[in-house]
């Protein structure tokens, strides 16, 4: 599934999703790969009975209603597509007594494993947000005397999941004895904060099947003391791909510790995103020629053939979005759609949103 795809699939359960039905009347109806149409028309047409069944007149003709609009666009499609057939419909009018009768009909870009029918208030998205999720997903750990950050990137996304203080006091000026059972405390309490962090990596990564690997970072020598007591169980010591020296905790300090880790990251989505923003601004720097930027330039460029890659930002409107997509299309310049989740996507964003690029340079 590409970037395009994501986006119009979450534009799509967004919409979607903002529907409710006045009664029960919205109509969900998932057809996986390999199913054939014949038998779905069959349950719709079952349905169609029981649907006469409903003891509210608008009710029973709204479902009526729907019903028949699904069993006519099962028959004009004749079969099942590749990926299986998604299909919603329904009276969404939010106006009592007025009818707005809407169908939508996809085939999924991941196949569909799910056969369902449901009439419910709501249609049904959970099968098709799951596409959504990103496969793999990376555990963050921000580690010092003090506190821990434990974060989680997903996608283009950096999530903080806790923070933990480890109650291990500040430094005093103190001598003899003191001194030693001063130090004795404070390593104790580095132990047990230590363990506590384990085990809260435990409760939040252990069971992650899209777990792909984990950043430590912090002080030196504070994380290679963590990783070297023990504590951390050895499925998840196995998957730390990399330990680097941040400074900063925090949001700032995990957005950091992926930034510094974005070797190891190469195919992964925030990385993918900066790198193609940092072609995008590198170019502009020293070849402002071969970049085009904001709306009025981009599409005279998109006209000419000349953009390579169209970088947009998600916080375009959508019908922008799907007017540079498909002019990016129809000259199959690659498109890549970022986020303001990094410092290169909002300056992106101060940009006008969107840009391009160039095959070659322009005058």
């Amino acid at each position: 599934m590409d970037e395009r795809q994501k986006y119009e699939l979450s534009e799509l359960l967004k919409e979607l999703g903002s529907y409710r039905g006045r009664h029960t009347e919205l109509i969900t109806v998932y057809i996986p790969e390999g199913y054939t149409l014949t038998q779905v028309g069959k349950q719709i047409e079952d349905e169609k009975g029981t649907a006469t069944n409903i003891k509210s007149k608008s009710t029973r003709k709204n479902v009526l209603d729907a019903l028949e609009r699904i069993s006519r666009h099962l028959k004009l499609l004749g079969r099942t597509p590749g990926n299986g057939l998604a299909v919603f419909s329904g009276n969404v009018s939010e106006a009592d007594g007025r009818e707005s009768l809407k169908l939508w009909a996809i085939e999924p870009p991941k196949p569909l494993k799910v056969r369902l029918y449901r009439c419910d208030q709501t249609f049904v998205l959970e099968p098709l947000k799951q596409m959504l999720e990103s496969d793999e997903s990376y555990g963050l750990l921000l580690i010092e005397r003090k506190e821990a950050t434990i974060g989680i990137l997903e996608g283009k996304s950096i999530k903080i999941l806790q923070q933990m203080t480890s109650g291990v006091p500040s430094k005093i000026r103190a001598g003899g004895q003191s001194s030693q059972r001063f130090h004795r405390i404070t390593e104790g309490l580095a132990k047990e904060f230590f363990r506590r962090v384990a085990e809260a990596m435990k409760v939040h990564f252990f069971e992650n099947k899209k777990l792909k690997g984990i950043l430590v970072g912090g002080p030196i020598p504070t994380k290679e003391e963590f990783l070297e007591t023990g504590n951390l169980v050895t499925a998840l010591k196995e998957k730390v791909i990399a330990v680097k020296d941040i400074g900063d905790t925090g949001m700032p300090g995990l957005k950091m510790l992926v930034e510094e880790s974005k070797e190891v990251l190469e195919g992964q989505e925030m990385i993918k995103q900066k790198k193609i923003l940092d072609e995008f601004f590198a170019t502009l720097a020293k070849e402002p020629n071969k970049v085009a930027y904001g709306e009025v330039e981009t599409e005279i460029r998109l006209k000419e053939g000349c953009v390579g890659k169209l970088i947009i930002s998600e916080s375009l409107e959508k019908e922008k979005i799907q007017k540079f997509s498909k002019l990016a299309e129809q000259i199959s310049s690659e498109i890549h759609l970022v986020t303001k989740e990094t410092p290169e996507g909002v300056q992106f964003d101060n940009l006008g949103g969107i840009g391009g690029i160039l095959r070659f340079a322009v005058g």
